[in-house]
């Protein structure tokens, strides 16, 4: 028989969901794969009630449910402090996942570069490469995980077609400042390229720092696709709802490759999400300083057992240094802590496009229970994970 594609050959499954199912074989606690284990809000969960016996249980619009994009357009034109139409300028996905896919797959074509910062979420790496593109790797060097600037202009010199921007970022909890994403903009414009920002986790976002969003920043608009979610910001990681927002001759484009990766998102939850769009600014408030306390949480405890850790700017990520353990590989050291002391992580190698082996990650969306649990049973990691030698 012939071989099948040779485009998936530089990348595996996603270590983060399988690290997941590893936490589940040994039943560890699951700070590896970013989901929470608390109820989203509860006038969500009303409406998901009053939606199943209502007539939304056929196709909506392919590029979203009215209702939907009118809420979202209201509650991202407020905090991005400019009008968004939404019937122009809003395509709802599956995910942030289709959302990111569907705009390198808008913005490029086979054999042209993207530039990618270093560490990264997994899926930009293979959203890349099924689009047939290439990417450009730019390092992010700890502990804030700041770029060099000779060095991206260096890589816009390779004449991108695009960047791809997580703000906050994940893994690294970095948050841009708005003189960073000047010099991206300033590049962006110099180098006549499009930027790509997921955005995710917009509303977590760590005092005193401030999210800015790049399509914000001057001459930007007509030149960023801004993808978001709708998972981290209500906990419903499950019902798989994201977006792009862009100016209308972008949209024109997202709208066809989205309509052919999965003709539309899941009609119910487009409908029953629609309450927690149109909560005040109290929520956000509430989820910020919620999340605060779960870093805090983790940080203190992580700091009492004496583990090495980065002090995240945004997002619910934290990174622990294993470098005195000496192990080679961070995939052998997570299945071993995942086994013997309970816990489940994501080995860093995974975001890292440098030979990274001495990071893990875990993500602290969890009620404070779960998070004591995983500390309680971190007490014992220098006892039941020597150094080795």
């Amino acid at each position: 028989m012939k071989a099948l594609s040779s485009r998936t050959a530089g990348f595996t499954d996603s270590v983060i969901r399988r690290m997941t199912r590893i936490s589940n074989q040994y039943g560890a606690v699951n700070l590896s794969q970013g989901f929470p284990d608390f109820e989203p809000p509860a006038e969500i969960l009303k409406r998901l009630e009053q939606v199943a016996h209502e007539d939304y249980n056929q196709y909506s619009i392919t590029w979203g449910a009215q209702k939907l994009r009118e809420a979202l357009a209201q509650k991202q034109s407020r905090f991005m402090g400019r009008p968004i139409d939404p019937n122009s300028e809003i395509v709802v996905t599956c995910g942030s996942t289709e959302a990111m896919m569907a705009a390198v797959m808008t913005v490029t074509d086979p054999g042209d570069k993207l530039i990618v910062f270093s560490p990264f979420y997994e899926n930009y790496g293979a959203d890349v490469i099924l689009a047939g593109a290439e990417p450009i790797y730019v390092p992010l060097y700890p502990p804030e995980f700041n770029f060099r600037p000779e060095e991206l202009e260096a890589a816009f010199r390779q004449h991108p077609k695009a960047l791809i921007l997580c703000n906050p970022s994940n893994p690294s909890g970095k948050v841009f400042t708005r003189q960073e994403l000047q010099f991206i903009a300033d590049l962006a414009g110099k180098y006549d390229a499009y930027v790509i920002t997921d955005e995710v986790y917009e509303h977590i976002v760590y005092q005193p720092y401030e999210h800015v969003y790049f399509a914000t920043l001057p001459g930007m608009w007509e030149r960023t696709l801004s993808c978001s979610s709708l998972s981290k910001t209500y906990s419903i990681t499950g019902w798989r709802l994201g977006y792009i927002i862009a100016p209308p001759a972008i949209t024109d484009v997202a709208k066809k490759v989205h309509d052919f990766l999965t003709v539309g998102a899941a009609a119910p939850l487009q409908e029953a999400v629609v309450p927690g769009l149109l909560f005040g600014r109290d929520y956000y408030d509430w989820l910020r300083d919620t999340y605060t306390a779960k870093r805090d949480l983790l940080l203190r405890g992580l700091d009492d057992i004496g583990i090495e850790h980065t002090n995240p700017q945004g997002a619910y990520y934290v990174l622990l240094d294993i470098s005195r353990f000496g192990f080679d590989s961070d995939l052998e050291f997570c299945e071993v802590l995942a086994r013997d002391v309970g816990v489940g992580a994501v080995p860093g190698s995974s975001f890292f496009r440098e030979p990274v082996n001495h990071l893990i990650r875990l993500h602290f969306a969890k009620k404070d229970e779960t998070l004591n649990e995983a500390l309680n049973r971190l007490e014992s990691i220098f006892r039941k994970i020597p150094a080795k030698k």
